[in-house]
């Protein structure tokens, strides 16, 4: 299964992510959506979307005509993936400098967690669970340009690999996960 990770977002879908949405089996957004039509571009695009609540998804930062659907995203997601389960939390609840080892403790029967929040891509497979931060995939303090992150998932092995559009190519970036 091909899964593509993003987050923050913030009402603006870069068209380059949009673009790689369209090569996958499910879309997975760590939270800070910023509005619907982000949602239905992803729905359109994508067989299947999961989408989270981040620290900006509120009624006060989303149009008005998008209540019901902002209401109706949950705060976290567990995600059955063949040979796992992934976690969705967008992270803003927990300090940065504790962050991955507190999303480990919190979620050990994970194989990965999915968060956002920080804006930075990061890829640490360092422990149990992964911990994999896409970055923003819109324009909002895109750090090196819209990213996100492909997850191959198969019972036997997931492997992680960072796609940045401003990479060479718009492609993939020297930021492989390793396999599992």
């Amino acid at each position: 299964m091909r899964v593509l990770l993003i987050s923050d977002t913030h009402g603006a879908l870069d068209p380059r992510v949009l673009a790689q949405a369209r090569e996958c089996d499910l879309v997975v957004h760590a939270g800070d959506i910023g509005a619907a039509g982000v949602l239905d571009q992803l729905a359109a695009a994508a067989p299947r979307v999961v989408a989270i609540r981040g620290n900006n998804d509120v009624a006060a930062k989303w149009p008005r005509t998008d209540a019901a659907r902002l209401e109706s995203l949950p705060v976290f997601a567990d995600i059955a993936l063949p040979g796992g389960l992934l976690v969705a939390v967008h992270g803003d609840r927990l300090p940065a400098p504790t962050r991955h080892s507190r999303l480990r403790r919190l979620h050990p029967h994970a194989r990965a967690v999915v968060c956002g929040h920080s804006h930075r891509l990061a890829i640490d497979c360092s422990g149990q669970p992964w911990v994999l931060n896409p970055g923003a995939a819109g324009r909002v303090r895109a750090f090196g340009g819209p990213s996100a992150l492909w997850l191959d998932a198969d019972a036997g092995r997931w492997a992680v690999t960072a796609w940045r559009a401003d990479g060479p190519q718009g492609g993939p970036v020297p930021r492989r996960g390793a396999g599992a």
